[in-house]
């Protein structure tokens, strides 16, 4: 029986065997159908369909020979791609007579997809594909043949890289060895090496016929691999729009697989995700935003033919953030709003934070504009810890855990430590360094307690690792916001978050002149203001420039970025030369 909470079960016989199939949702709306990989059964998707069903009326079925359903007798020549079409056929026949299918597959369950995709007797009957971690054996043929024809130092690299990648494929064409190991040791460890090197979470999965479901799968390497990329078909254009997902930390396959696909999919949308192989199990939330929003997208376009073969996005890391929710503090304006823009331009969903409602809106709007699929406006002051708590407790109950949370939110002070009183220290501590960790600890337990990973990215400043005679709240400030990023990052690291800290130089934004400068009388602090804004008008750095970096420090999991040239070279002296930047916080700068 099945262990998919609420789902209803049914047989569909096909070919000899019986397949066991799970549905959940309702059967009047557009019908997904999950096919699971190796070793794996249909349970390998319960989270992502549990996150479908209230959309979507979601089928999962285990293949041949795995889970409940029934192997072939013999096992040999009964895994071949050609019968296991046939079974996908036989069960889309029975839970979506007459209605074409949004098909989604994970790892051996992407390989047969792309047969189901590709093969003429499937056209109509599929009106798109979501691939994930598995290629078409017929492309990776012809992606070998054309390095093996034309070898170049990359090409040869390219093969050598993914043929030390595929090292158990070579095993499981082994007689006797995998079904021994599988049956014997290795299916008693596999949940633990899951959990280890996958970070794959403990529960229900996998099941209890996992030693059965691999010994038996093995068959659909032999069946099928060293015949197709021998022989790989010519033909194999995709008939449907394809969405391909790619873990960029995946053990099995490289990313270089797919460089030609367009060659073989005319309507193709990329996606990559930062992490593992198996990622129904680990990233369920994102997977399901992505399905929901791609195939929404097909049956608004009318599905097949008229689906549309890129997404709005139009960002550089459109393929990285599409989809992933955001929030950004500080958004009204400069460094955050243009942050903000990014991650829309890129597809994500943003909520923009800013203590001006007004501002937040016009930030909110913006990013619906330029590609957000969704976007929103929240007031909070970060430094007022319950109205960070109340707003960490709505977004999650309302929007689901944030993927990557900017806290950029800050306020400047000038002026000698001797002018700075307590009350000055209190207020510039509260925004620039409480504000952080009000949205550290709060949206950070949100996304340990989720165990998918996540992002955080605190916006410190040059100030933090450059002292100045002028700047002393501000840079401990900022440079204690550094040090909290580069602890956070250690402390998170085993747990999928990275963590990075921005460091911006002079950047053409508004905070100069909503900057306090104390120990002088307001007319002298209105013009010290102004000489500030002129210089960083002049020094001219765009705030767009600070949120590229922002985006790509996050693709990369970067640690520490300082921005403009200033920054840069300020943290290398910091490095290398410590003793100039303390010479050079002794000079007064002309106010």
């Amino acid at each position: 029986m099945t262990v998919l909470e609420g789902a209803r079960e049914r047989r569909v016989r096909t070919g000899g065997i019986e397949l066991c199939v799970a549905e959940l949702g309702d059967p009047e709306r557009p019908t997904l159908v999950l096919v699971h990989g190796y070793p794996d059964s249909k349970e390998v998707w319960s989270e992502v369909a549990s996150r479908l069903a209230d959309r979507f009326h979601v089928v999962l079925y285990d293949v041949r020979g795995h889970g409940c359903s029934t192997a072939p007798e013999p096992l040999r020549g009964g895994f071949t791609l050609e019968k296991l079409t046939d079974d996908f056929l036989a069960v889309v026949d029975a839970v979506s007579p007459g209605r074409a299918v949004h098909l989604v597959g994970h790892d051996w369950g992407s390989v047969q997809a792309w047969e189901f995709v590709t093969v003429e007797r499937t056209r109509d009957r599929i009106a798109s594909f979501t691939s994930m971690s598995g290629p078409s054996l017929d492309h990776f043929g012809h992606w070998i043949n054309r390095r093996l024809r034309r070898p170049t130092p990359r090409r040869v690299g390219q093969l050598l890289g993914q043929g030390a990648k595929s090292w158990y494929v070579y095993l499981l064409h082994t007689p006797a060895l995998p079904e021994l190991a599988w049956r014997g040791p290795l299916g008693k460890r596999w949940p633990g090496i899951l959990r280890r090197l996958e970070k794959v979470p403990a529960g229900t999965y996998p099941t209890s016929s996992l030693p059965d479901d691999a010994a038996h799968g093995a068959w659909l390497y032999r069946d099928n691999v060293r015949a197709r990329l021998r022989r790989p078909r010519t033909d194999a254009h995709a008939h449907a729009p394809v969405q391909l997902i790619t873990p960029l930390g995946d053990a099995y396959l490289s990313e270089r697989l797919y460089d030609e696909l367009e060659r073989w999919v005319p309507r193709l949308t990329r996606r990559t995700l930062a992490a593992k192989h198996w990622v129904p199990r680990t990233r369920p939330d994102q997977l399901s935003a992505w399905i929901a929003e791609f195939v929404t997208s097909v049956e608004a376009e009318g599905g097949g033919e008229k689906a549309a073969a890129t997404p709005k996005a139009t960002g550089p890391y459109a393929e990285r953030f599409g989809g992933q929710l955001v929030l950004v503090t500080g958004a009204g304006s400069g460094i955050g709003r243009a942050t903000a823009s990014a991650f829309a331009e890129a597809g994500a969903r943003v909520i923009a934070v800013d203590l001006d409602a007004e501002s937040a809106a016009r930030t909110a709007e913006t990013c619906r504009l330029i590609g957000a699929p969704e976007a929103w406006a929240e007031t909070v002051d970060v430094s007022d810890e319950q109205a960070v708590e109340k707003l960490a407790a709505k977004v999650q109950a309302e929007l689901g855990v944030v993927d990557v949370l900017v806290n950029n939110a800050g306020t400047g002070l000038a002026g000698s430590f001797f002018d700075t009183t307590p009350e000055d220290w209190r207020k510039v501590l509260d925004v620039n360094l409480w504000g952080v960790v009000h949205g550290c600890r709060l949206f950070g337990r949100q996304m340990i307690d989720r165990g998918q990973g996540g992002h955080i990215v605190n916006i410190a400043s040059a100030a933090a690792f450059q002292p100045s005679r002028v700047l002393p709240a501000y840079s401990t400030s900022k440079a204690a916001v550094l040090m909290l990023s580069e602890c956070l990052r250690a402390e998170l690291a085993g747990r999928d978050i990275g963590v990075t800290a921005i460091c911006p130089g002079l950047v053409n934004t508004g905070i100069t002149s909503r900057a306090r400068f104390v120990g002088v009388d307001a007319e002298e602090e209105k013009r010290r203001r102004q000489r500030s804004t002129r210089v960083y008008r002049l020094r001219n750095y765009p705030p767009e420039k600070v949120a590229s970096a922002v985006l790509r420090a996050v693709a990369r999991n970067e640690a520490v970025v300082p921005v403009t040239p200033e920054a840069r070279g300020a943290y290398a002296l910091s490095r290398f030369a410590p003793r100039v930047l303390r010479w050079l916080a002794r000079v007064e700068p002309p106010l």
